[in-house]
């Protein structure tokens, strides 16, 4: 959910998928499926440049509100057209969803529309590239998940990149004046990053009885509550006559393209080839993310940039390889 994702731009994980829909199929996928991924993820990008326009024009706490009003009345119809509606939650499920709404809704909006007000969008979706190398270490910490020699190269090799990235191409030099490379919107986007791991940990931890449609449609609809009470008296504050169609079409690609079609075509992709494959994809996400941020934005693309990027995709590439299996004993 990208969130930014809310993987909303930006987001890029959301709640696992039942294991019988993640298993990879042994025929080969459609080149519809790969398409829909490329689109996903080209989908994603494009937040970061609508989370800019924005937040330019509304509170943080306004925006975030208004993006998940439509992702939550387009999710609601994508359950009972696809689910026949969303299943009776138990108690854990009810505080596990609410956790999930504050996390990767809530906090990871807040941080990630308040980034958009102080750095560039290219920059920001540079960042989120970290999102699986944040993820994979907070599982190991938190879920005592083991990591292998190559995925630790890779989490390495990640934040190398993201260093060259968030210093400007002189880390050493960083080292003398970090405010001068780390700034309020970089802490912010490392916020939003923080929240999706949490986001996507409690939902591996606690959800396994949800479909992944049921378990954002829930965190949607606790995250918009608790978006709603943050924003109340921002609300009526609005001039709504005065915001401008821009605005509204990127709130409207937020919630419906970067939200809800993202999440379906993201899970098509998982169930036909698998979460790991699927898993490198999100590596066209900063790329997107760059490349319409200098098309549309006018945003220069800097060379540290670049480099940085190159790295982050290929220390994520690394983390997300899977060991092939050994061969059953004769």
């Amino acid at each position: 959910m990208t969130t930014a994702s809310a993987k909303c731009p930006a987001v890029s994980a959301l709640p696992s998928a039942p294991k019988a829909q993640a298993t990879p199929t042994k025929a080969a996928a459609p080149m519809a499926v790969y398409a829909k991924l490329v689109a996903c993820t080209f989908l994603w990008g494009g937040t970061f440049i609508a989370g800019r326009i924005a937040s330019a024009a509304l509170p943080v706490t306004v925006a975030a509100t208004v993006r998940f009003a439509i992702a939550a009345i387009l999710l609601l119809l994508v359950a009972w057209r696809l689910e026949g509606g969303l299943p009776r939650l138990s108690r854990a499920q009810l505080l596990a969803t609410a956790l999930l709404g504050l996390s990767g809704i809530f906090l990871y909006n807040l941080c990630f529309f308040g980034a958009m007000t102080h750095i560039p969008a290219g920059r920001a979706a540079l960042f989120i590239a970290l999102n699986p190398i944040v993820t994979a270490l907070a599982a190991a910490v938190v879920l005592r998940e083991r990591l292998t020699a190559l995925r630790w190269g890779g989490i390495g090799l990640a934040f190398i990149g993201a260093a060259i990235v968030i210093t400007r191409g002189d880390p050493l030099g960083a080292l003398h004046d970090i405010s001068q490379s780390l700034g309020v919107g970089e802490l912010l986007m490392l916020g939003a990053i923080s929240c999706w791991a949490a986001y996507t940990l409690i939902g591996k931890a606690a959800l396994k009885g949800l479909s992944p449609i049921a378990a954002t449609t829930y965190a949607a609809l606790w995250g918009l509550f608790f978006l709603t009470l943050s924003s109340a008296r921002q609300l009526g504050g609005i001039e709504w006559t005065a915001v401008g169609w821009q605005v509204w079409a990127a709130l409207f690609y937020l919630g419906a393209f970067g939200t809800v079609f993202g999440f379906i075509w993201w899970y098509e992709g998982v169930k036909a080839i698998g979460a790991s494959r699927a898993a490198v994809f999100n590596n066209l996400v900063p790329v997107f993310g760059v490349s319409l941020a200098a098309l549309v934005l006018g945003e220069p693309v800097l060379a540290s940039m670049v480099a940085g990027g190159v790295l982050v995709a290929a220390g994520v590439t690394l983390t997300n390889m899977v060991s092939p299996p050994a061969p059953p004993a004769k």
